[in-house]
């Protein structure tokens, strides 16, 4: 009782979400870990994690635009 009692009162923890604007994410590590999600490429994302306790990854919820279909034209005869 004493450790669902415990449970209950610490709260929740919310979820880690993904920017979904932006192609590439940095993990950071630490006590309170997260995602940075503003990054156009890995490239980039590398270059402002050096000395950084963090790792690059390619965003899997980037919502990349998609491909328009053709449109057909009117016709009037």
């Amino acid at each position: 009782m004493l450790v669902t009692g415990t449970l209950l009162a610490s709260g929740h923890a919310g979820a880690q979400t993904y920017d979904p604007s932006y192609p590439v994410c940095m993990q950071i590590y630490g006590p309170v870990g997260y995602f940075d999600c503003r990054y156009t490429s890995l490239a980039q994302c590398r270059y402002l994690a050096v000395g950084r306790s963090a790792s690059c990854v390619v965003n899997p919820y980037f919502a990349q635009g998609k491909p328009k279909a053709p449109r057909r034209s009117k016709r009037i005869d």
